[in-house]
């Protein structure tokens, strides 16, 4: 697989997540791990993660290899 098909790969994963994280926090899904309970602003933050990770895998698929 080639850098920049790696790179669109991993941002639309990346998008992906970010979408579901958003989902979750305005629909308000009640999520719990090991017994304890996420928060919603959980979900926010991850969202603004994934939405930084996701930005820079699309860019990067768009840059030219150096020569």
């Amino acid at each position: 697989m080639e850098a920049r098909s790696y790179a669109r790969l991993a941002g639309s994963i990346f998008a992906l997540i970010a979408l579901l994280q958003l989902v979750r926090a305005l629909s308000g899904w009640d999520i719990t791990l090991n017994g304890t309970p996420v928060p919603v602003w959980a979900s926010l933050v991850a969202c603004a993660i994934g939405l930084v990770l996701a930005w820079l895998g699309f860019s990067a698929s768009r840059t030219r290899p150096h020569a």
